[in-house]
């Protein structure tokens, strides 16, 4: 039975990544992590609990890392208080390719603990949500990132694991259609950054979710909350 560690925020992203594993790639037995790093929309983390019980899967854990929200303080407004998260039509052209809402070596982390948990259960693949932003781009979402990890990953003697982005090379819009064929429920999924009662509509990840909806002609669930 074809086994798999997925890293679920509660996201449209790695939401849809979770039913298209097991529905479109075949892995029966899924475990999710979602990692608790002290965001500002944490709130995603009640959807990733429902996406999990949808899924089915065999193991949903929850880790708490708040620390690191302190640890990379002054640095990045998704996890800082007093630094807003900015609208994506105020960000300057030379902060797209790594505007404020990046968190330092974040993937970098959370693949590394997603590897460990797989290692320990005999589990050979890891998938995470990295898509291609299309306005704006973070580094350790690009191809590049993924080869050299999975380079690192390669040298382990006993028990390899692999690292998988399939929508690395997707926009929004491919991957939410994906989703949609998938019957993926995008009521239970939150993008916006500023963790508020209800989407900004402005941050980055508000304008591309919105833009995904709208190329696809389909009314978003969370439109009008």
């Amino acid at each position: 039975m074809k086994s798999a560690v997925i890293l679920l925020s509660g996201g449209l992203d790695s939401s849809t990544l979770l039913h298209y594993v097991k529905t479109g790639l075949n892995y029966r037995e899924l475990h999710a992590l979602t990692i608790r790093y002290g965001q500002k929309h944490a709130r995603e983390t009640a959807c990733a609990v429902v996406q999990a019980r949808a899924a089915g899967v065999a193991e949903h854990r929850q880790i708490d890392i708040a620390f690191f929200g302190e640890l990379v303080a002054g640095v990045s407004a998704l996890t800082d208080p007093d630094i807003p998260v900015p609208a994506l039509a105020a960000l300057a052209p030379l902060q797209l390719d790594q505007p404020p809402t990046y968190v330092p070596n974040r993937n970098m982390l959370f693949l590394a603990l997603a590897a460990a948990y797989a290692e320990a259960r005999g589990i050979a693949d890891v998938f995470y949500g990295a898509q291609a932003q299309d306005r704006y781009g973070y580094w350790d979402c690009t191809q590049e990132f993924l080869d050299r990890m999975n380079a690192v990953m390669g040298l382990n003697r006993r028990q390899p694991v692999i690292l998988h982005a399939p929508f690395m090379l997707m926009r929004k819009s491919e991957i939410l259609k994906i989703g949609l064929d998938l019957g993926v429920n995008y009521a239970e999924t939150w993008s916006c950054y500023r963790g508020e009662d209800k989407p900004c509509g402005v941050c980055p990840s508000c304008v591309e979710r919105r833009a995904a909806f709208s190329s696809l002609h389909v009314l978003d669930p969370l439109a009008g909350r």
